[in-house]
């Protein structure tokens, strides 16, 4: 069990609540995954999704790119769906981009990136899932 303690419930419904550019990192353009589940339900939600999959030149309707610094726009939220041992390099990345949010999806754990990453400013929020967090909340 990790000692992090994600924001409160208010917290996280006002994340989710307000549209926000969410940068979908490893969103997949297979229909099955999770990812691509995720990334359609924030967008059905009025969020803008910018997927990045270097494999990938579109998914959900939006350009695709290869890594968040590829972003030609301000994201406010990093939604991470990569294993977590890419979590360090992701969360180094939504600081360098100056992203509000890092998202870290279920059993995505990297405890010292998380604080790392709340102690540059950002709202983290770490083992979670959106689709089970609006089911709760919403």
């Amino acid at each position: 069990m990790h000692t992090f303690e994600n924001p409160s419930d208010p917290a996280i419904y006002d994340i989710l609540a307000t549209p926000k550019t969410i940068a979908v990192i490893g969103c997949s353009p297979n229909p099955d995954r999770d990812s691509h589940q995720i990334a359609a339900l924030l967008q059905a939600r009025g969020h803008t999704v910018i997927p990045v999959n270097p494999n990938c030149r579109e998914i959900l309707g939006q350009r695709c790119y290869a890594s968040l610094s590829d972003i030609p726009e301000p994201v406010d939220m990093v939604d991470v769906f990569r294993r977590s041992e890419f979590v360090a390099q992701i969360a180094d990345e939504a600081i360098a981009e100056r992203a509000s949010i890092l998202w870290l999806q279920l059993d995505v754990i990297d405890e010292a990136a998380a604080r790392k990453a709340q102690q540059a400013g950002l709202t983290v929020v770490m083992d979670r899932c959106p689709a089970i967090e609006y089911r709760r909340l919403f």
